[in-house]
């Protein structure tokens, strides 16, 4: 009997290591969304499966920034296939949209602020397909469970965060036009203060029928009736999205986009996206140089990510756009020899005079798109105990989206990522809108292999064009200066705008700025936040992570969400 226990006890002892790398793991923006993944984690479901909890969760307690009422795109690493794969998400434009949506009488671009709000800018949402092919290929829970969390949350009542509090503060004059909002979000006629639990009985009673009767019950029917009644009555840009555009909406599935960087396989989302093409630009730039050897806090370093950064945005602004209607030079824009002669363009010792498309090879002629805002997104991570790994990147792109309500969630605004101004430079512009069209979209979900082919990290971010920074600050961070993913994701957010080259106003970047000057130009401190969340793999142990700047958690499967 004693050497039996002996035996059982040194077994467990030396499964000690596998169970820890068997743990699951959760990062989202919203401690409640975490724990959503996390219990789905705990009921044996997998990365696939606490992916779709979190989604729906955050529809609930993060309505400023993603939801159901919008759409996504997801990095997956199939464990047992040994594979990545990804699923467009995408907010596609209504068969009535048309090349010049966004002009006015005048044939001129309406302001960005002035179409946003309403029903002109409403694209059909994507999400909650997504959300039924990740389950169909990778899910292990019944369909009816995942939705179990964000239904006890409505139902039962949840929190005002701070967060959320502000942006009801921010937006309380355009919300006189936008009663439906007003309706879940407002107490006694003023924005629900914080702390205040709030109940959500409509979204409850829709995902009750998604749960049971799937995802048709949000493309058809009484859902697909009030999301055309929401874009068409509202007060602001009424439209048209009719039950037929809503029920012939798909997700897609999408080869991921991968390349190399040093030792490291990096893959992440193609075609809508911008993401995959322009990070990895990015760094196949800076791969000429030793960044290990410069370090985190040499201005030199920073120099060389800033120009790589504006060279990239470049080929970005130029290229990029939905590759079912536009020929993309995907492979052209990582091509390795391409990618070294944009690295001879700078220099580490001073900036450019001007950063310019090049021409990659395969390119199509192209005309360069204007600057486009998407504010209302957030990203979330899991990792499950078989290995498997969901980096899923989701947004209504603006604060709120379109503010209009349909069912208990905000319809997004995604149509306004689209170019305003469908000709430039005499030409077609590659991502104007048409109809059934994806407009292009800088969120970034990558997931990022090691030497030995295992997943060592999963990352991605909020915050609109800068997204493709925050997330390549944080593979640097990681892959050349060996910090933590949490580590990384605290390091300065790096971009640019019209007062040149800026950087976050935190300590680490006013150092970095005062260092600037042997260079010939500035850093601009400024107030750059993000929204990052990551997971990463230390031996055999899976780590999350969360961005320090907001509320965003991190969890194991055996452990409450951490901060």
């Amino acid at each position: 009997m004693i050497t039996r226990l002996l035996a059982a006890l040194s077994f467990f002892l030396l499964a000690l290591p596998s169970l820890a790398a068997a743990q699951g793991v959760t990062s989202s923006a919203d401690p409640r969304a975490t724990e959503a993944g996390r219990t789905i984690l705990q009921q044996g479901g997998s990365a696939a499966d606490a992916a779709v909890a979190m989604v729906a969760v955050l529809t609930l307690v993060e309505p400023q920034s993603s939801g159901i009422g919008g759409g996504g795109f997801l990095v997956y690493h199939d464990a047992a296939a040994n594979q990545v794969a990804t699923i467009d998400g995408r907010e596609t434009a209504p068969a009535s949209a048309t090349p010049e949506r966004f002009l006015g009488p005048d044939g001129k671009p309406r302001g960005y602020a002035d179409v946003i709000p309403g029903g002109l800018s409403v694209g059909v949402p994507g999400n909650m397909r997504l959300m039924e092919m990740a389950h169909r290929k990778w899910g292990k829970l019944e369909w009816q469970a995942l939705f179990q969390p964000a239904i006890r949350l409505a139902e039962e009542g949840f929190e005002v965060s701070p967060a959320l509090y502000n942006f009801l503060d921010r937006y309380r004059d355009l919300w006189t036009d936008f009663p439906a909002a007003r309706a879940i979000y407002y107490v006694d006629g003023q924005p629900a203060p914080v702390g205040t639990r709030l109940k959500n009985p409509a979204y409850a009673a829709l995902l009750r029928d998604v749960a049971a009767r799937g995802p048709d019950a949000f493309y058809t029917g009484a859902n697909a009736r009030a999301i055309g009644d929401a874009v068409a009555k509202s007060v602001r840009n009424p439209a048209v999205l009719t039950p037929k555009d809503l029920a012939a909406y798909q997700a897609r599935t999408r080869p991921a986009v991968c390349t190399t960087y040093r030792v490291y396989k990096v893959c992440g989302m193609g075609p809508p996206s911008s993401g995959a093409t322009t990070v990895f630009g990015i760094l196949g730039m800076i791969e000429g140089w030793d960044m290990q050897a410069m370090g985190k806090d040499n201005p030199m370093s920073w120099h060389l990510i800033a120009e790589a950064m504006q060279l990239a945005y470049a080929d970005r602004a130029k290229y990029l756009g939905d590759g079912d209607f536009v020929e993309v030079p995907v492979a052209g824009l990582l091509d390795k020899a391409y990618l070294a002669e944009r690295r001879q363009l700078i220099s580490p010792f001073g900036k450019a005079a001007r950063y310019e498309a090049g021409t990659p090879p395969g390119a199509p002629p192209r005309t360069t798109s204007g600057p486009v805002a998407e504010n209302g997104t957030t990203h979330f991570v899991a990792v499950d105990r078989a290995g498997n790994v969901a980096s899923m990147t989701s947004t209504v792109e603006s604060i709120f989206g379109s503010h209009l309500i349909a069912n208990g969630y905000f319809l997004n605004n995604e149509l306004t990522d689209f170019d305003h101004n469908p000709v430039q430079g005499g030409a077609p512009a590659a991502n104007r809108v048409e109809a059934g069209k994806r407009p292009l979209s800088s969120m970034s979900p990558t997931i990022v292999y090691g030497p030995d082919g295992k997943v060592v990290l999963a990352v991605g971010s909020a915050g609109g064009k800068r997204i493709i920074m925050h997330v390549t600050k944080t593979l640097i961070g990681v892959l050349d200066w060996g910090l933590s993913a949490e580590a990384a994701i605290a390091l300065p957010n790096l971009f640019y705008g019209q007062q040149g080259v800026l950087i976050e106003d935190d300590a680490a970047g006013q150092a970095i700025a005062k260092q600037m000057p042997p260079f010939g130009y500035g850093f601009t401190p400024t107030d750059l936040g993000s929204k990052l969340n990551a997971a990463q793999r230390v031996g055999d142990t899976w780590h999350g992570a969360a961005d320090p700047r907001g509320p965003g958690t991190s969890s194991v499967d055996g452990a409450p969400p951490q901060g």
